[in-house]
């Protein structure tokens, strides 16, 4: 059992064992400045000039979308969040997709439940956030809001291996079919 298991993630998931950066050093993009309180509030600040903070928590919107960002420097982490809904609503087949969905088109956002709601979230170590991972992780909880209860996507690539490509497939597949009534 465990052995075919293994198999089916060798499968899924295949590594690149020997993978070699082929760029000429030249050519090699510099690693950003450590990610600060400062430089964070610079980035939230032009994604939404109307943010507020007290230098450790955001509120901003984006897409019609409230986004708290919690930071913690001693930790060193970084919590982007906004709520979906109340937790005890969440039926048990909600509650395998959105699992399914944490596996495979959720991306680097998640969902996750604490204070007895379920949120979208996107959780990451603070200084080595860069800017652009940050503002695609803020994009991801977005989206996972809003597609709650229908795609459960982060809205960008999908991690192949998992269930929903061919639950996703199955709603083209049956639009399709009703398109080819007319």
């Amino acid at each position: 059992m465990l052995r075919n298991l293994l198999a089916a993630i060798l499968l899924l998931f295949p590594l690149a064992l020997h993978a070699q950066d082929t760029t000429a050093p030249e050519q090699q993009v510099q690693p950003e400045a450590a990610m600060t309180l400062d430089r964070l509030d610079k980035i939230i600040r032009a994604l939404d000039p109307d943010a507020k903070s007290n230098g450790h928590v955001w509120q901003l919107m984006i897409s019609d979308t409230a986004i708290l960002i919690v930071t913690d420097e001693t930790a060193n982490r970084m919590r982007a969040i906004t709520p979906i809904r109340k937790s005890a609503d969440i039926s048990p087949e909600e509650m395998t997709r959105m699992m399914q969905a944490n596996f495979d088109s959720a991306l680097d956002a998640r969902y996750a439940i604490a204070q007895e709601t379920l949120w979208a979230a996107f959780i990451h170590p603070l200084s080595p956030l860069e800017k652009d991972e940050f503002i695609s992780g803020l994009g991801q909880v977005v989206n996972l809001a809003q597609s709650y209860g229908t795609l459960y996507s982060g809205g960008a690539l999908q991690y192949g291996g998992g269930d929903s490509g061919a639950i996703q497939r199955k709603l083209i597949d049956d639009l399709l079919k009703k398109g080819q009534e007319i």
